[in-house]
């Protein structure tokens, strides 16, 4: 048995059954065991930056980890900005990273890096495989710091002659640990203190915005009037009809200012204090009142929606429900423009049931997210750490987990640019993925940001560095060039014809939505 075949059997024993991978020669010999491990599925990614953000998709859909496979240290630093994001979403990954042969590291070949100082930036848990005999135990070891509550990334730093070289073990089965409860008194705690106060919020982060944290929360909010929101970087929300509705803490200062600012206290669930993404002049950092006291009833890595159930039956809230939502039915907006607001709206009419959405509509959030409230019920992915280029390659990692279940990426010009070749993954892998490319041909956000960081007015010069046209974008040709059917839409009417039909065939499809 060799090493590459003693990485791939003791990824197959826990369960890590997908890599998404990007090799080069010094992973050659992992390549050619995937014909004799077949019980891990290889998927071959254009970019380490799919990779890694396909991962990031697995896990949040899965629960359990992918493996990723990475060209030495410029593989890795490709992928640092989705395992960016996989970090804040708190997703379990374990990448394996090829290093040069123990013999030539003491070269200053063209390769050579500190893989391990690039790691650095997204890890905790790196490793480094000292010698075949070894690598079976640093394989479990990298599994199981990927598994502990709440997930994290985990590297392993595999030279290429201890992929090659003989060995004799493979590693061991590693054991899922259980979210631990919070302690009786935050339980008490949180329970005294939503009885008794009439300005008290609570902020869902992590996994608990799933249908059965959703339940807890809104019987709490029925029995004791207290306010719900969403943390901006959960990673997967429960969403659509029949889902209690939570506030989305705002994404702008004064806005997330206005929305805390009258609570008293505030509990948080999984989640952190809420901070603004960025420093502006003359604003505060942290919306939240100096006045509101904050409390924590379960951290990341304990159980937030067991803890949720355990107030409601503190409070005595079992029977409580939030009253129903009484929607009228949307009417699809054939007769108008093409705008956020309408593609918001035939989402909302059309998105099949159980749906998964990717989203990365930056500038366009804010008029699309509050109609899918409305849709059939689906889980949104969000964006976690706010490093785009997200969007498509995490609607791979959620495809390939859900194979039976839609995808929809709703994805910005800018942003797709960044990982666009998530799309030929997409057509060699057949995934049932709907991309719709919201195109305003600019990088939209930024004309708000110029004005709020008092960056003066926007000149010539400066519109050239946020304006995406001198050429347009032609993604119908960018998508069909990597195999995937696409057409464009610049009408509302014509958006909902080919939107229905993308939804109602399988495989990858395309829609360039032109703002």
């Amino acid at each position: 048995m060799t090493g590459a075949d003693c990485l791939l059997q003791t990824l197959a024993l826990n369960q890590i059954e997908v890599c998404f991978m990007n090799p080069g020669t010094s992973e050659m010999h992992f390549v050619s065991a995937l014909d004799r491990v077949t019980a891990v599925r290889g998927v071959l990614c254009l970019y380490e930056g799919v990779c890694s953000g396909a991962a990031d998709g697995y896990a949040r859909m899965k629960g359990l980890p992918a493996a990723t496979l990475l060209h030495l240290g410029p593989g890795l630093g490709n992928a640092l900005s989705n395992f960016h994001n996989a970090r804040k979403a708190r997703s379990p990954i374990v990448s394996i990273i090829g290093e040069h042969t123990r013999g030539h590291q003491k070269y200053d070949a063209p390769l050579s890096s500190d893989i391990a100082q690039f790691g650095r930036a997204v890890s905790d848990s790196i490793r480094t495989v000292e010698s075949p005999e070894c690598l079976g135990l640093a394989v479990s070891e990298a599994i199981a710091a990927a598994i502990q509550p709440p997930g994290r990334i985990a590297m392993l730093i595999v030279p290429a002659d201890i992929s090659w070289l003989e060995t004799k073990t493979i590693g061991a089965v590693v054991h899922s640990p259980q979210r631990l409860m919070p302690s009786s008194e935050s339980i008490l705690d949180a329970a005294r203190l939503l009885r008794s106060s009439s300005n008290a919020g609570i902020i869902l982060g992590g996994a608990s915005m799933s249908r059965r944290a959703l339940e807890a929360a809104g019987r709490l909010s029925a029995a004791t009037g207290v306010r719900v929101f969403a943390d901006r970087s959960t990673p997967r929300l429960a969403s659509g009809r029949g889902c209690f509705r939570v506030e989305k803490v705002p994404y702008f200062p004064e806005d997330a200012s206005a929305a805390l600012g009258s609570l008293t206290h505030l509990i948080l669930v999984e989640a952190p204090t809420p901070v603004s993404f960025f420093g502006y002049p003359n604003t505060p950092s942290s919306p939240v009142p100096e006045t509101c006291a904050v409390s924590v009833l379960a951290t990341p890595e304990q159980d937030g929606a067991a803890a949720l159930e355990a107030v409601v039956e503190e409070c005595g809230a079992q029977k409580a429900r939030p009253p129903a939502m009484d929607d009228e039915p949307l009417a699809l907006p054939l007769d108008s423009p093409l705008t956020a607001d309408a593609i918001g709206r035939t989402l909302a009419v059309l998105l099949p049931e159980w749906a998964i959405i990717s989203d990365e509509t930056i500038s366009s959030s804010a008029a699309i997210l509050p109609y899918l409230m409305r849709a059939a019920s689906h889980d949104q992915l969000p964006l976690t750490g706010g490093a785009i280029g997200q969007g498509l390659p995490v609607a791979v990692g959620a495809a390939i987990a859900c194979p039976e279940r839609k995808v929809i990426a709703l994805e910005a010009d800018g942003s797709a640019m960044y990982s666009l070749q998530a799309l030929w993954t997409m057509a060699r892998e057949s995934l049932d993925i709907v991309t719709v490319i919201l195109a305003n041909r600019r990088y939209r956000i930024l004309d708000v940001e110029m004005r709020r960081t008092g960056a003066s007015r926007i000149g010539a010069r400066a519109n050239d560095m946020l304006d995406l046209g001198r050429p347009d974008l032609d993604f119908v040709s960018l998508a069909r060039g990597m195999g995937v059917p696409a057409t464009r839409a610049a009408t509302a009417q014509e958006f909902t014809r080919q939107f229905r039909t993308a939804v109602s065939e399988r495989g990858p499809r395309l829609i360039e939505a032109v703002l």
